[in-house]
């Protein structure tokens, strides 16, 4: 009797192992999903432009500095109400620049000098915010923007008098993800930078510290 109870205390031991090397291998695949990277331009505005704003303003709290809200992307294709298909490639590309699903604008009404009818769908937009905003911001200033042609930098007169900014873009080509050799249409949008600035001064000295290359005054 007593040899047989040294054998089972021997097995006890083994049946217990296999669940210990279970545990363990599960513990890193949990946290490698938890792990996240933040933008790089986020945490430029945290550590360097908020100081930098409320030294320019003389804010009294750190609540009244400025900050980016969101970035909308629209895209006009009349070409559209002629060949769907041309949508549907404005689509895929807009989706593919900003890497977010798009949202298709129909029209309002009938014009029958322009072959419109009501429902047709005439234009693409998406409206990017957080993570996504800034990684966008930060590849359209140090990517995209140098790409286009004989470019001088912006104007420091398209603010809408809320501290909004919109600049036009004439080519989609100048984004990387799209590849020239497979586009079927040239097709431009117009980007606006939502702040929550109070005036447009304050709207100006906040993306020229974000790095957006505004057109020096003697240049104009």
């Amino acid at each position: 009797m007593a040899e047989k109870k040294i054998k089972k205390s021997d097995k006890e031991p083994q049946k217990k192992e296999p669940q210990k090397k279970g545990t363990t291998k599960e513990a890193p695949a949990s946290q490698e999903k938890e792990i996240k990277i933040a933008p790089r331009l986020g945490e430029i505005y945290k550590k360097d432009i908020v100081p930098a704003l409320i030294k320019t303003f003389s804010y009294k709290s750190i609540m009244q500095a400025p900050k980016l809200d969101k970035i909308v992307v629209n895209m006009g294709v009349g070409a559209a109400v002629a060949d769907q298909k041309i949508m549907d490639e404005a689509v895929k590309e807009l989706e593919t620049i900003t890497g977010q699903k798009v949202s298709v604008r129909k029209s309002k009404k009938d014009i029958s000098n322009f072959k419109l009818r009501v429902n047709t769908n005439i234009g693409a937009m998406v409206t990017l915010r957080k993570e996504r905003m800034y990684e966008f911001l930060d590849r359209l200033i140090n990517v995209a923007l140098p790409r286009v042609r004989d470019f001088k930098g912006l104007s420091d007169k398209s603010f809408d008098g809320r501290g909004n900014y919109t600049l036009g873009v004439k080519e989609q080509i100048i984004f990387p993800e799209i590849n020239a050799d497979k586009i079927t249409r040239v097709m431009g949008m117009d980007i606006t930078l939502v702040t929550t600035a109070k005036t447009d001064n304050e709207s100006f000295e906040l993306l020229k510290a974000f790095g957006i290359p505004f057109r020096k005054k003697e240049d104009k």
